[in-house]
């Protein structure tokens, strides 16, 4: 049976021991998710470095988190322990925004995975510190699907239904902490990833989750493309629309961070799309 995007612990613990557990904290002000992982992590769970193993080196012109190649991804997941057959299930502990970055890499090469919905904190057991290590894996390069990726240009013809996952003031321009322009593509659509959450941290429930997509004119016919700022955090309004039981959508890998690096982008600001 195929992996539904988002499980809870009953689904992990059921599933145990034949899921890889991979811990993928990361902070944008910059403290370490490595060491958050070394203070306690789920039993068993390896730790992913967002930038080391889910992305290339960082380019104005393609965007702080860029996708690797595919050879990249595979030998990280080789590295990792991580091998093609695997079943990965992702968390971290802001409702799964970071972790969202490896369950659709993973998921849009064909590879088994969903986010644990909940992350750290719905754990009921203790936490452990040992850092887990796997044994070398045998992952195969697989390309990124090109019908699954968008670029500025795709962003910028307003053929597609384009989502920003940032928060909302980041969208509005009215705060731009690391992107050298505030603001937002025009035509985008505000949609935060961290309002797919409810109070305790945990998905929507999916008739919430369907009312949220259908106000910004979501339908099982639309063509949607998300971005945030660099790549990362847009993956968790991906795995929300599917959730949800809409289509897979499409990533803009450079999001925000190549946008506003481009002078020849145009930019918008305020609450509306513009």
């Amino acid at each position: 049976m195929p992996i539904p995007p988002v499980v809870d612990v009953a689904w992990l613990e059921a599933a145990s021991p034949s899921v890889v557990l991979a811990d993928v904290r990361w902070y944008l002000d910059g403290r370490s998710g490595r060491a958050a992982y070394d203070a306690g992590h789920l039993p068993g769970a390896i730790f992913v470095d967002v930038e080391r193993d889910l992305a290339g080196p960082p380019d104005p012109r393609h965007g702080r988190h860029p996708l690797p190649s595919p050879e990249s991804f595979a030998e990280a997941l080789c590295r990792l322990g991580i091998g093609d057959d695997d079943v990965v299930v992702g968390y971290d502990d802001d409702g799964g925004v970071i972790a969202a970055r490896l369950v659709w890499m993973l998921r849009v090469t064909g590879r088994p995975a969903a986010v644990l919905d909940g992350g750290v904190a719905c754990w009921p057991g203790e936490l452990e510190a040992r850092p887990s290590v796997r044994p070398r894996a045998v992952a195969t390069a697989r390309a990124w699907p090109v019908g699954r990726l968008a670029s500025a240009d795709d962003v910028a013809t307003g053929a597609h239904l384009v989502l920003d996952a940032r928060a909302a003031e980041r969208y509005s321009g009215a705060h731009e902490p690391v992107d050298p322009r505030a603001g937002h593509a025009p035509g985008a659509r505000s949609l935060p990833c961290r309002e797919n959450l409810d109070e305790s941290g945990r998905f929507l429930a999916v008739a919430q989750l369907r009312r949220r997509f259908a106000s910004l004119g979501v339908s099982a016919e639309s063509s949607v493309v998300a971005y945030c700022g660099s790549g990362v955090t847009a993956c968790h309004d991906l795995l929300a629309l599917e959730h949800a039981g809409f289509g897979p959508g499409r990533l803009y890998p450079g999001s925000w961070s190549q946008w506003s690096n481009d002078p020849a982008r145009p930019v918008a600001s305020g609450p509306d799309p513009g």
